[in-house]
């Protein structure tokens, strides 16, 4: 099986509209990528606790979506590359409305420094 179709479930539907582990941890991410085999949202590498990644890795789940409104690209994680792939199950994004980085409320004033320095005291 190639990437384009290994690791991808068409059925399988968003796990809600934030990184499951930060909404449950209280804490905020930067960007959102959607797991294609079980619709795991999770957050970006660029964010401080990666849980997308972390989730691949913990699963064995190999492709991920973005959940950034506008985007649409794939990732495979054993290869390490992007690829064009099937319409996953709506919402394909989480709402225009929610704030990058989010969630709203939850995002340090200087949350670029924050990212910076990779950790998330002062």
């Amino acid at each position: 099986m190639n990437s384009e179709n290994d690791g991808i479930d068409l059925a399988a539907e968003p796990s809600g509209n934030g990184c499951v582990e930060c909404l449950a941890a209280g804490t905020w991410w930067f960007h959102l990528r959607r797991c294609a085999q079980c619709g795991h949202i999770g957050c970006c590498d660029d964010s401080l606790h990666k849980h997308a990644s972390k989730h691949a890795h913990a699963t064995g789940h190999p492709v991920i979506q973005s959940f950034e409104p506008g985007e649409d690209w794939f990732y495979d994680y054993r290869t390490d590359d992007m690829f064009d792939g099937p319409p996953l199950k709506p919402p394909h994004s989480h709402p225009r409305d929610q704030p990058t980085p989010g969630p709203e409320g939850l995002v340090p004033r200087r949350w670029q420094a924050v990212l910076a320095r990779g950790e998330e005291n002062p």
